[in-house]
């Protein structure tokens, strides 16, 4: 069966505008994707017709509102093949996530000495929570570095893991270069040498493969509804129930608590409750419910297939362009990065703006990976279900009109 790219356009209603007096080009989708009219219409619907707080209501509303949450809850957890929808704790995104499992998982586990794993190529959401934790609890963070082409350096891994290793976070999915790691093989090796946590920022691959936490044995997987054709504000953290349940809340408020008393402090709600302090984005939680349903429906396979073909178009088109730099491995899934030889990013994200182009520019919440390349900056191309063969011939017509412009 083709893959029904019009009828998945016409899904999106922004697509549909111009921008500067050309149609959308938008390839920015790696920093945040476009909302299907379902994912819209849901959150919609949500606050015309079932609106009210949830938990402990009574009254119709607030309990039909809880039992969607809740059906939320058990979509993700299928979604990503959890053993328990007691595994899915609501978060407003990875970030949230990330920081969740380092305020409470490290500052309650880790001790003096102990030393965790991240890699040269992490987002900086996967970087500075562990810094400011090993700070704190005086762990040491070991790195696993990056090899020119843009993969790991999986051969360094025996000499970081030791007995003293509690934890390696790693990207499934580079959000700058696109790099797949194979995740499987990292899990497995790294496990072999020692008992060691992992979590895996799925920020970047949740919306390009599909996705099972058991299958990849990760104790946490995150990811944000945006990424995935969802809404803002919301996101989903995975982690196994033996230690989410070992785990002390990270926030204290209403939602989470079992008792509270003045004289006797207070007790807690089981995982995941007692991870979900205050109100809950609920009207999000609707939007990625249908979210998730509307890529299941077109299936995450089938996009997979789309997209990869769609990658291989794109990295041949662009050999077209006169003193183009790419980086990053040939098998890549989403993300395109490169600079147009020694002209700053900036300048040309702006003059392809000019066009209806829509790119990224900067160091891509990365720098870490900017420095090992020596650049202050790189533009960032990226791909999703409702990107086509004509959103890449106008990047390439764009950059070689563009590099005439700029000389």
């Amino acid at each position: 069966m083709s893959y029904p790219i019009e009828r998945v356009r016409s899904d999106f209603p922004i697509l549909a505008r111009q921008v500067n007096g050309h149609p959308l080009a938008y390839l920015d989708s790696a920093a945040s994707s476009q909302k299907p009219n379902v994912v819209i219409d849901s959150e919609s619907d949500y606050y015309r017709q079932g609106y009210a707080a949830v938990h402990r209501g009574i009254h119709t509303l607030s309990a039909e509102a809880t039992g969607r949450m809740e059906d939320v809850r058990a979509q993700a957890a299928r979604f990503i093949n959890a053993a328990s929808v007691d595994e899915i704790v609501f978060v407003k995104g990875t970030t949230e996530g990330i920081n969740l499992v380092a305020n409470s998982y490290g500052r309650h586990f880790f001790q003096p000495g102990d030393n965790l794993i991240i890699t040269e190529m992490e987002h900086h959401s996967n970087i500075v929570p562990w810094q400011m934790i090993a700070l704190e609890k005086r762990v040491e963070i070991r790195v696993l570095p990056l090899l020119p082409d843009g993969r790991l350096d999986e051969s360094r891994l025996d000499a970081l893991v030791d007995s003293r290793t509690r934890l390696l976070a790693i990207t499934q999915v580079s959000n700058v270069l696109g790099t797949v790691n194979p995740l499987d093989r990292l899990i497995a090796r790294a496990r072999a040498l020692a008992p060691l946590v992992v979590l895996v920022d799925g920020a970047q691959g949740i919306m390009h493969q599909k996705v099972d936490v058991q299958a990849l044995d990760c104790d946490f997987y995150v990811f944000s509804g945006h990424k995935i054709y969802g809404p803002t504000g919301i996101g989903i953290l995975y982690g196994k129930k033996q230690l989410l349940d070992g785990m002390p809340p990270w926030e204290g408020g209403g939602s989470m608590i079992r008792t509270v008393s003045l004289s006797e402090g207070t007790t807690f709600l089981d995982a995941p409750w007692r991870f979900e302090a205050g109100s809950p984005n609920t009207a999000g939680m609707m939007g990625l419910g249908a979210a998730l349903s509307y890529v299941e429906a077109l299936g995450i396979d089938h996009i997979h297939a789309y997209e990869r073909e769609l990658m291989r178009y794109a990295l041949e088109a662009l050999q077209q362009v006169p003193d183009l730099i790419l980086y990053g491995p040939a098998d890549r899934a989403g993300a395109i990065a490169f600079n147009l030889g020694k002209h700053h990013a900036y300048d040309v994200g702006s003059f392809l703006d000019q066009y209806g182009i829509a790119i990224r520019t900067g160091h891509h919440c990365a720098m870490p990976l900017m420095a090992y390349y020596q650049v202050p900056s790189m533009c960032r191309a990226s791909l999703a279900l409702y990107t086509t063969r004509e959103d890449i011939d106008r990047l390439v017509a764009g950059l070689i009109r563009v590099r005439q412009l700029l000389g």
